[in-house]
């Protein structure tokens, strides 16, 4: 009689049940940190975002005013780099504005002449202190925020803007690229844009010379995301993007803008030297990345954004 029951885990095998535990506590474990590590990633992009993109463009309007004031001629500002791709973060950002000198007689001026024109007219206007002048772009700094202007001369429906190496001229059609980046936005929910902004955040922390260009993260963008079909979280897409980054990075993309024949000439032919070096430096950030994966880190992710 008394051995005609089993109990109450009759026909229960207690190690299986004690791995059914054990995997059902680590899919706990995973979930919350999938849940923390996007939510840094979203606090990150809340500081990228945080920029008065507003006041920026009532500046840059009284900027327009001031121009008007120094130089003959009609000068118009176009809202081009991260304004109007929205995918500005401090110390990364494209230019904010192109500056259309129009005046004839600055037709045949080199870029360094318009820059240098351009410096000299803030200057005065805004203090030297003030005023910097960098290989491509003069910043000028109001209010505590600084403005990058880049000068412009119009080529039919186009423009012409300083090559990388600041000394000749290059043609370049903004809106073709902010309409090709826009799209490949909208395709994936909205976003690339936010994507874009974190992993030019993380580049910043690369050594200069391995830092790439915000015009060339966003290019890299729009040709990895194109057949994206992964989860849309900022953690995944950010994962995605330096995976797929650090071999796409050896291969020229051609300029969409016509600004040049790529939009990394800067890193030389395929496969060059620089190029490689770029390359195991986005490695090192993916490996970084899945390294944190292993370790269910939140913190060594904030290690990678340089804190």
């Amino acid at each position: 009689m008394g051995g005609s029951g089993s109990g109450y885990f009759s026909g229960i095998d207690p190690t299986d049940q004690a791995s059914k535990i054990r995997d059902s506590e680590q899919k706990e474990k995973d979930a919350a940190y999938e849940t923390g590590v996007n939510g840094y990633l979203t606090s990150e992009l809340a500081i990228y975002n945080d920029r008065d993109t507003e006041t920026v463009q009532n500046i840059i309007e009284n900027l327009k005013d001031d121009l008007k004031d120094q130089v003959e001629g009609t000068v118009n500002l176009f809202f081009g780099g991260s304004i109007a791709k929205h995918t500005y973060v401090d110390g990364l950002s494209d230019v904010d504005a192109l500056v259309l000198f129009d005046k004839k007689d600055l037709i045949g001026n080199t870029p360094q002449q318009l820059r240098k024109l351009l410096a000299q007219n803030l200057m005065e206007r805004y203090g030297g202190g003030n005023v910097r002048i960098g290989t491509l772009a003069v910043t000028v700094n109001i209010k505590g925020i600084d403005i990058q202007l880049l000068p412009a001369q119009r080529i039919g429906d186009s423009f012409k803007i300083s090559s990388f190496d600041g000394k000749k001229w290059s043609q370049i059609r903004p809106q073709k690229f902010v309409e090709v980046l826009t799209k490949v936005n909208q395709q994936k929910g909205g976003k690339v844009i936010p994507t874009v902004k974190l992993a030019k955040a993380i580049v910043r922390t690369l050594p200069e010379k391995q830092q790439l260009t915000g015009y060339h993260v966003e290019s890299l963008s729009v040709k990895i995301f194109k057949s994206y079909n992964g989860p849309m979280t900022p953690k995944a897409m950010i994962t995605h993007f330096f995976d797929k980054a650090s071999s796409a990075v050896k291969t020229p993309i051609k300029d969409s803008t016509g600004q040049s024949i790529h939009v990394d000439d800067y890193l030389g032919p395929k496969n060059s030297t620089e190029r490689r070096i770029v390359s195991m430096s986005l490695d090192r950030i993916s490996r970084k990345i899945k390294n944190s994966d292993g370790m269910r880190s939140v913190a060594s992710w904030k290690k990678i954004f340089g804190e």
